[in-house]
């Protein structure tokens, strides 16, 4: 089938490569990068109707307003579907906006990173009956076997794909942490054989191990040349806010998100505060800078 990608950054590209690999055919547009298109209406016109659209930009600002745009360009019975990690009520709202158009409106959360054009793209996505089904043939040729299912109502996708990457938080933070002791132990240890030989058989083995093993026989097992900076993109925080108003308990996904502000961190003021008690209640000796 046709479809329209808004958006060639490293997802967009490998999923309109991976999509155009399987027979599809892909219109573009990028306003940063060649495409087949040099504006919406331009990409709208490439297209055959019923349309169908895929937003594969940063959530926020530029979605709401790429979203915005395609209301008025696109046309009853034409699909929006959103790719990114927008929060799952936006979502919501916007499948509101879009359906009181005549629009059709799916949220697809996407996960497979720079890999994805390769191993295949997990599609968690929501969304009415009618255009998901409508555009399977699109979700299944991105996805692995098995990588791919429609989740729920409109915001389910974007709300499953926002607890996966509160789980990864967590995942990641343990791993950091294990090799951390490991690193720190008496033992010569080569992290970078732990690591490997921890991909078969082990109960901690996973996709993100593999990437750990590829990342210290590239950069080595003191990682020298990385610093410990770690942003996070909101899906851990919208995670924790929604476990909150759930009255879940999610400590380990909460200790890797502060874990994360930590890391940003030259000088911990709340560190200074704990030296200066120390020195003021037991005269235990201070560091000075």
């Amino acid at each position: 089938m046709k479809l329209g990608m808004i958006g060639l950054g490293r997802m967009g590209t490998g999923m309109t490569a991976r999509l155009e690999r399987e027979g599809h055919t892909v219109q573009t547009y990028d306003p940063n990068v060649p495409s087949t298109a040099d504006s919406l209406e331009e990409l709208a016109d490439q297209l055959g109707a019923p349309r169908a659209v895929w937003m594969m930009i940063p959530a926020g600002p530029i979605t709401e307003s790429t979203f915005q745009e395609l209301l008025t360009v696109l046309a009853p019975d034409d699909t929006i579907v959103d790719g990114g990690n927008s929060n799952f009520r936006d979502s919501k709202r916007r499948a509101e906006e879009a359906d009181a158009r005549g629009l059709h409106f799916v949220d697809a959360g996407v996960s497979g990173g720079i890999w994805g054009l390769r191993e295949g793209f997990c599609l968690m996505v929501g969304g009415d009956d009618e255009p998901v089904s409508r555009l399977e043939p699109v979700f299944t040729a991105l996805a692995p076997e098995g990588g791919y299912a429609h989740v729920g109502p409109s915001g389910a996708g974007h709300f499953v794909k926002m607890v996966h990457n509160g789980i990864e938080y967590g995942l990641m933070q343990a791993y950091g942490e294990g090799f951390e002791v490991l690193h720190s132990s008496e033992y010569d240890l080569d992290l970078e054989e732990i690591a490997g030989i921890w991909r078969y058989g082990s109960v901690v083995r996973s996709w993100l191990l593999e990437l750990l093993y590829d990342a210290f026989g590239r950069e080595g097992t003191d990682l020298e040349h990385i610093k410990g900076y770690v942003e996070d993109s909101g899906e851990g925080r919208w995670t924790i806010a929604e476990a909150i108003a759930e009255d879940v308990p999610v400590p380990v996904i909460s200790a890797a998100l502060y874990a994360r502000f930590a890391s940003r961190q030259q000088e911990s003021f709340a560190a200074k505060i704990g030296a200066a008690l120390r020195n003021e209640f037991g005269g235990h000796v201070v560091r000075s800078e």
